[in-house]
């Protein structure tokens, strides 16, 4: 198995080699690799401070480590802390982010590179989040008796690490020094394998949207823009769940208006949104505080200001459940919007299923389904206030998993330098 593990690392950095000759995410990454080295030996040659490692493989795992890496400052303030991402959509966004001191990309998971990154690098700790399981990395880290930490871990078992054929995933697990995990049945799979360095401490992006709640940003632009009207905000949205959306969209009447969000900002995914919509609608970057009270759509054409949006919402729709799975439903939750989402990849999402199961989120196959459930809601104000008072109450109950990290962490430093 490891042969054909390397085989297909290699296979893929091939691929990838030849996609970015037409794709400028993968040119991206091709790029972002080949300079990580030369980066590092520059940035790290007069370093004396000791570090520690994260990996995200992009953006949305950004999200889940965020708080541990902003904890781990606090706590830590003479580490440096590297940041490292496998995705372009991850790097390009966060590469300037300032609570870490080193950005860069993560090279192929080879021996050679995990050796040479290792040795290179001498972290005091390495955390990887979610689904990061790099064999050869995570080996390496062992070899040289640096802890490797799994951080908001979620397991199912379906996934090849509990079957018959999965004995070299199984290796990758337990080159962990210690795993933390989002649930029980998590926890429970990982016993059946043999694991038991083990702690359920849930999921760190709790504490990331309380905090983005507890301290937002604020846009007059936005609140002008909303004036005395209800307020839907679909972010991260795809085509299709435009497609769901539009009949709402250009059908009705003046007392709700649309902030929309695209995933993916492009001149020419703009163009089309816009030609959808026959309603007034405007971009953000266009847009004049006089003026914007005109319109009722307002099209976000940056990146950045999206989890900050939703505390001027009543209502919520969340990208890509028609596609790859759907986006962060959790930042709007937080400031309890009821929320919506596609219902064709949702359900490997906890949080969608545990708020769909408390009536404060509701998946939609289609635009008939998504307007009926939708003006329910809409038309009965003490079902929505319910269903807003369950979704910020669901995030408050599941807080705490970046403290449960930390004083692990913080107990093996010590430990460590006393040692």
């Amino acid at each position: 198995m490891l042969l054909f593990y390397n085989f297909f690392i290699f296979l893929y950095g091939l691929l990838l080699s030849i996609a970015a000759r037409f794709k400028i995410k993968a040119h991206r990454i091709v790029e972002g690799r080949k300079n990580t080295f030369p980066y590092l030996e520059t940035v790290l040659k007069e370093n004396k401070s000791p570090i520690v490692w994260f990996h995200c493989a992009s953006l949305g795992e950004f999200e889940q480590g965020r708080p541990v890496i902003e904890a781990f400052r606090k706590a830590f303030p003479d580490y440096k802390i590297l940041l490292t991402f496998f995705s372009s959509s991850g790097y390009e966004v966060r590469k300037n982010y300032d609570k870490a001191d080193y950005i860069c990309y993560l090279p192929a998971d080879t021996p050679t590179y995990a050796k040479k990154f290792v040795e290179l690098v001498q972290p005091e700790m390495a955390y990887f989040v979610k689904y990061e399981f790099w064999y050869h990395f995570i080996k390496e880290l062992k070899l040289n008796h640096i802890p490797a930490i799994s951080i908001s871990a979620i397991f199912r078992k379906e996934q090849h690490f509990f079957k018959w054929y999965g004995s070299f995933a199984r290796k990758t697990l337990r080159n962990f020094t210690y795993i933390f995990v989002q649930d029980l049945q998590s926890k429970a799979l990982l016993n059946t394998i043999g694991l038991e360095e083990i702690q359920v401490s849930g999921d760190t992006r709790f504490d990331q949207v309380h905090d983005i709640c507890s301290h937002p940003q604020h846009f007059p632009l936005i609140k002008a823009f909303k004036d005395d009207k209800k307020l839907l905000i679909v972010g991260s949205s795809w085509p299709e769940d435009i497609e769901a959306l539009i009949p709402l969209i250009n059908n009705h009447d003046k007392n709700l208006r649309f902030i929309i969000a695209p995933h993916e900002i492009n001149e020419n995914g703009l163009q089309k949104l816009e030609q959808k919509i026959n309603k007034g609608s405007i971009r953000y970057s266009r847009a004049a505080k006089e003026t914007i009270s005109n319109y009722q759509v307002l099209i976000i054409d940056n990146i950045g200001m999206l989890s900050s949006l939703y505390q001027y919402g009543e209502f919520a729709y969340i990208g890509g459940g028609f596609g790859t799975g759907v986006h962060n439903i959790l930042e709007a939750a937080t400031f309890g919007l009821p929320v919506f989402f596609g219902n064709k990849n949702y359900k490997k999402f906890r949080e969608a299923n545990e708020l769909i199961a408390l009536k404060a989120a509701f998946s939609v196959a289609d635009s008939h389904e998504f307007l009926s459930k939708f003006y329910q809601l809409f038309q009965d104000k003490e079902q929505w206030q319910q269903a807003s008072q369950i979704a910020a109450e669901y995030i408050q109950k599941n807080r705490g998993a970046t403290k449960k990290i930390m004083n692990y962490s913080i107990a093996f430093l010590n430990k460590a330098k006393t040692a």
